[in-house]
């Protein structure tokens, strides 16, 4: 199996996660115990480890050996475009909420009247 790398480094744990071998960040360490992960062709317990371009992860129980790749200039380009729209769908989806946190803000004045302030009586305890 390859995997692109487009950081510097990802974690042993990281990479686990995002090849859907573990489920969740915190099922590393039970994974760690009971597995065998070589890296580099030594076994390896951290999972804070630092995997780099041209590492070599071993699972022997799963069959499944990772290598660490350089992802192509396409690749890098086809990246960079989808992290932009990732990007520009995240402020319209801010704008759109900000916009319908103003109209909110708005139309409360508005609406108040005399039955709000008869919901605002103070609370009464049974016997007191």
């Amino acid at each position: 199996m390859e995997y692109k790398l487009f950081d510097d480094y990802i974690t042993l744990q990281a990479l686990l996660k995002d090849l859907r071998i573990i489920q969740s960040g915190g099922a590393i360490k039970s994974f760690l115990a009971e597995n065998t992960v070589l890296f580099n062709g030594e076994d390896e317990k951290r999972r804070g480890k630092k995997l780099r371009i041209g590492d070599n992860i071993v699972l022997p129980a799963q069959e499944i050996t990772i290598t660490i790749l350089e992802p192509t200039d396409e690749e890098r380009a086809e990246r960079a475009t989808d992290l932009a729209e990732k990007e520009r769908v995240a402020a319209i989806v801010k704008k759109m909420n900000q916009d319908n946190k103003k109209a909110k803000q708005v139309s409360k004045p508005a609406a108040k009247g005399k039955a709000d302030k008869d919901k605002r009586k103070p609370v009464r305890f049974p016997g007191t």
